[in-house]
């Protein structure tokens, strides 16, 4: 029987299932559902596939675990820049590149901590009004490489993450796509609870990287102010469910967001061989 070596990775609880080859073909849906379940596969929120690059150290490309294609994931990435890492021959210490379908990523790294220069966001939407559940809800809404809405809560343990996510993630004002859903609170020295329903994934994951990145800029743009012509620096922590906490660091001008960073740390969980026919 033939296998598929795999090495299984994780950023800050979001899992995924690493899987090197030649060619940039990628496996079916099924084979990543499969793989992705947590009873009869390896189990994991998503599969990187990686392969070589002409623009950058390599590329990758994310599938959720119910096997549709995401065009970006921090987390993912942050494994992903890690694995190249440890892998390369050559030294990283000037970092390394990322091509994805939101564009390059750069990663710059110190031991297991990974630094990521995630693409500019667009389409920042404040003061949404959705309709879910029986009831009217204010929610921002911003692409940080995948869509995201926030919705800002009094109480992150309280929030009706799988029931509300689930319907604002369907909802029109987000067709045809859809969208992930960010539930987050802010505390009083800036930082920001966080819990995500992942879209791809239909549930609650431990942490989402571009949801953490969402989370930091719709906080500062809805209690601090859009910013002024001069450029502001903003750090904002961003504690995830799993409970390491991601830093966000932006830039900010007249309500444009550019010089993204997200850091935390990623780590092998361990390595094997997937049976496969044909």
């Amino acid at each position: 029987m033939k296998t598929l070596g795999f090495t299984k990775m994780e950023g800050s609880g979001n899992d995924f299932v690493l899987i090197k080859a030649r060619s940039s073909q990628a496996p079916g849906p099924e084979f990543v559902r499969v793989l992705c379940d947590r009873k009869f596969g390896v189990g994991a929120d998503g599969v990187l596939f990686l392969s070589s690059s002409k623009k950058a150290d390599i590329r990758m490309r994310i599938f959720n675990a119910d096997g549709t294609e995401a065009q970006m994931c921090g987390n993912g990435a942050r494994c992903a820049a890690l694995w190249t890492a440890k892998m390369s021959a050559g030294s990283t210490a000037k970092g390394l590149t990322l091509e994805t379908q939101a564009g390059l990523i750069r990663a710059e790294l110190k031991g297991d901590v990974v630094r990521l220069k995630m693409t500019d966001p667009k389409d920042i939407r404040l003061d949404l009004h959705v309709k879910a559940c029986g009831r009217d809800y204010e929610a921002d809404y911003v692409d940080t490489g995948v869509p995201h809405a926030v919705i800002e809560v009094s109480s992150i343990e309280e929030a009706p993450v799988r029931l509300l996510g689930r319907a604002i993630r369907h909802h029109k004002i987000f067709s045809p796509a859809g969208t992930n859903v960010d539930f987050i609170q802010r505390l009083g020295d800036r930082s920001v609870l966080i819990r995500t329903y992942e879209r791809g994934v239909e549930d609650e994951t431990l942490a989402c990287g571009t949801g953490s990145v969402a989370a930091a800029i719709i906080s500062v743009l809805n209690h601090e102010g859009c910013g002024t012509k001069v450029r502001m620096k903003h750090r904002v922590p961003v504690k995830t469910r799993s409970g390491e906490t991601l830093r966000v660091e932006f830039m900010l001008s007249k309500k444009k967001v550019f010089d993204v960073w997200l850091e935390g740390t990623a780590r092998v969980v361990f390595e094997g061989k997937y049976p496969i026919n044909g």
